[in-house]
C-alpha cells in the first residue's frame, strides 16, 4: 500500500465518450472501446438474483474436488453495494471490452497509479458484473504507460486523514476495508484474471495482482513490499502469500523491502510468467480471441490461458542471474528463518564481523533493519510467523485490524510525513530503537496490534469464498516444496529430476535454472541417488 509520487509519465489519453450506467450499475468510468458503448448492456443479461449466487466452490475457485465437498462449501455473494461517489475522479480507471476480454487499465500516471478509493469504487462493480456475464471470458488488469503497474496506495491522503482530527483515522480504516474487500474478491474470483506487472509493482499494486492465477513480469517490473519504511506492515494479503514463499524468502522481503527487478520477480515466484513488454499488446489481442465451451471447467480454461501466455514468452535475459540463489539464499533461509528477531539480529552481526563474501550483505541488511520503524519490524516478524496458518479470508480480517491499529498509533502517520510530506527523511519512531522496545517489553508493544478492536466493524467480504492454499498455484516455476516431494518420493538423480519438471512444464523458461539452484542448496547425492536435506534454521 506504498506509493511515492516520484515522477510523472504520460498516461493514456481518453479515447471515447464516457458511458454512464443506469442506477442498477452506477459507473461513470470511461469505456475505452467505443464499439462496445451501445452493446455494453449485453455484457450481463442476468440480474443478481438470476445469477449463480450459490455456485459450488469447485466450479468457481478450486476447479476440482467432488460435488459433495463443493455443496458443503457453497460460495454466497454479499448484497452490499460498492459504487462510485459523486466526487470521484472520472478517468482514473479505464475499461475496455474486446470480444471475450475485459480490461482494467489504471490511469493515474502522475501518481504512478497509486490506488485510492475512487479507483476501487470503479473496479469492484465491474468485476462483479463481469463475474456474472457469459460474454466475459478473461480479465486483464494493467497500468497505462511504461513506468508503473501500481506503485501502492495513496498513503499521503491516509496520513492527512489521520492528522485531520482525533477520529480522522476512521476514514483511513474505511479505505483499508474497501481495499481488502477488492483484494479478497480478486483472490476468490471465479473467472481467469491476468495481471500485467509491467513497471513498479508495490504495496497496493501487489494486492491487485499477487492473488491472481496469472502474473506476468516484464523487463520493467520492479517489485517490493516497502511498508516498514513508513511505519506500517506488509498488507494486501502479504500475511498469506509471503510466508508461503520458499524458505525464508517471504520473511526477508517483508522485513528488508528488498526489490526484485525484471526477471527476478519471476524467478522468486512473484510472477508466474516472464514476457518482454513489447509482446504484451499481441498477447492481449490473442486473449481476446479465446473461446470457451459453456461446459468447460475453470481449470480447463485456466490451462488454455496458460498455454496461450507461454506462446508469447520471448526467453529470459542471460545477463540477469537469479538474485536470491546459492550461498546468499542459504544464509537468508538460515538467518531469517530463526525463531526470534533478536536471533536474526545477532546472526547478522556475527556474519557482518567475519571476513567472508557475505559480510557486506549482512552489514547492509542489518543497517536496513535498524533504520526502519522498530514497531513495524517487530509486528511484521510476528505477522509472518503466524500468517502462514491463516486462511485467505482470515488474512484480510486480521490485516484490517492491524492496519486500523497503525492508523491510530501514529507510527504510520509519522513515517509518511517524514518521507513524503515534510520530506526530511528523519522519522521519529516511538519507540525509536530495538532496545527501547525490549525495555518496554516486546509483548507490550506488539500484542495490541493482534488483539483486534471491538469498536471497528468486522470486515464483510463481497463473497463467502475461503481457502488455505491458492487454488491455482501451478502455472509458475515449480515451488520448492513440490521439488522436495519429488525428491523424497522418486529416488531419482538430479538430471532426472530436472528433466521431469522440464517435461511437466513443457520446457518452461527458468525451470532448469531454478531447479539447479534448489538441488544445489537442498540435496546431496550418494551412489547416484539424490536425497533431500531437512534442515531447520540454526545459529552459526
Amino acid at each position: 500500500m506504498f506509493a511515492r509520487s516520484v515522477c510523472a509519465r504520460a498516461g493514456s489519453a481518453a479515447r471515447c465518450t464516457a458511458l454512464r450506467y443506469s442506477s442498477a450499475m452506477p459507473l461513470r468510468a470511461k469505456i475505452v472501446n467505443p464499439a462496445f458503448a451501445g452493446k455494453i448492456q449485453q455484457m450481463s443479461t442476468k440480474t443478481e438474483k438470476e445469477s449463480a449466487l450459490h455456485t459450488p466452490l469447485s466450479d468457481t475457485i478450486a476447479g476440482r474436488g467432488d460435488r459433495e465437498d463443493a455443496r458443503r462449501n457453497e460460495v454466497k455473494e454479499s448484497e452490499q453495494v460498492i459504487s462510485e461517489w459523486p466526487g470521484d475522479e472520472p478517468e482514473d480507471v479505464l475499461f475496455d471490452s474486446v470480444f471475450g476480454l475485459r480490461t482494467i487499465e489504471l490511469n493515474r500516471p502522475k501518481a504512478l497509479h497509486a490506488l485510492n478509493g475512487s479507483m476501487i469504487r470503479k473496479i469492484v462493480p465491474r468485476l462483479r458484473e463481469w463475474a456474472k456475464s457469459d460474454m466475459a471470458n478473461v480479465i486483464v488488469i494493467k497500468g497505462s504507460g511504461e513506468k508503473a503497474f501500481c506503485a501502492g496506495g495513496d498513503i499521503t491522503t491516509l496520513a492527512k486523514n489521520n492528522k485531520s482530527s482525533e477520529t480522522g483515522w476512521q476514514k483511513s480504516a474505511y479505505y483499508f476495508a474497501l481495499e481488502y474487500k477488492l483484494d479478497h474478491l480478486i483472490a476468490t474470483y471465479k473467472k481467469p484474471y491476468v495481471a500485467f506487472l509491467d513497471g513498479i509493482t508495490m504495496g497496493g499494486g501487489v494486492g491487485l495482482s499477487i492473488h491472481a492465477p496469472f502474473r506476468i513480469a516484464t523487463e520493467r517490473t520492479l517489485f517490493a513490499m516497502p511498508e516498514t519504511t513508513i511505519g506500517f506492515f506488509p498488507d494486501v494479503g502479504a500475511s498469506f502469500f509471503l510466508p508461503r514463499m520458499p524458505g525464508a524468502v517471504g520473511m526477508y522481503l517483508a522485513l528488508t523491502s528488498e526489490r526484485l527487478k525484471g526477471v527476478n520477480a519471476y524467478y522468486a515466484g512473484v510472477a508466474t510468467h516472464y514476457i518482454h513488454s513489447s509482446a504484451l499488446p499481441a498477447l492481449e489481442k490473442r486473449l481476446a480471441e479465446l473461446r470457451f465451451n459453456d461446459y468447460d471447467k475453470l481449470h480447463e480454461r485456466m490451462s488454455l490461458i496458460n498455454s496461450t501466455i507461454e506462446e508469447y514468452s520471448t526467453g529470459l535475459p542471460h545477463d540477469e542471474p537469479i538474485q536470491l540463489q546459492g550461498a546468499l539464499r542459504k544464509e537468508i533461509d538460515r538467518i531469517f528463518g530463526l525463531d526470534t528477531l533478536e536471533e536474526v539480529r545477532t546472526e547478522l552481526k556475527a556474519l557482518a564481523e567475519k571476513n567472508v563474501s557475505l559480510s557486506e550483505w549482512a552489514k547492509t541488511t542489518l543497517k536496513t533493519l535498524e533504520s526502519r520503524s522498530p514497531t513495524s519490524v517487530y509486528v511484521t516478524f510476528r505477522q509472518m510467523k503466524i500468517g502462514q496458518k491463516w486462511s485467505i479470508a482470515e488474512t484480510f480480517e486480521r490485516e484490517h485490524s492491524i492496519a486500523t491499529k497503525f492508523m491510530q498509533s501514529g507510527e504510520f502517520t509519522e513515517g509518511v510525513d517524514a518521507l513524503l510530506i515534510r520530506k526530511d527523511k528523519n522519522p521519529q519512531w516511538k519507540p525509536n530503537t530495538w532496545e527501547e522496545i525490549q525495555k518496554a517489553g516486546v509483548e507490550n508493544v506488539v500484542a495490541p496490534y493482534f488483539r483486534g478492536d471491538d469498536s471497528v466493524a468486522k470486515l464483510e467480504f463481497l463473497n463467502s469464498a475461503d481457502y488455505k492454499e491458492y487454488p491455482f498455484d501451478n502455472f509458475g516455476i515449480p515451488h520448492e516444496r513440490v521439488v522436495e516431494a519429488m525428491v523424497k518420493k522418486e529416488g531419482l538423480n538430479k538430471n532426472e529430476i530436472i528433466d521431469h519438471f522440464l517435461r511437466k512444464s513443457n520446457g518452461k523458461p527458468g525451470v532448469k535454472e531454478v531447479l539447479t539452484d534448489i538441488l544445489w542448496r537442498k540435496t546431496k547425492t550418494h551412489l547416484g541417488k539424490t536425497t533431500w536435506i531437512d534442515e531447520k534454521p540454526k545459529k552459526a
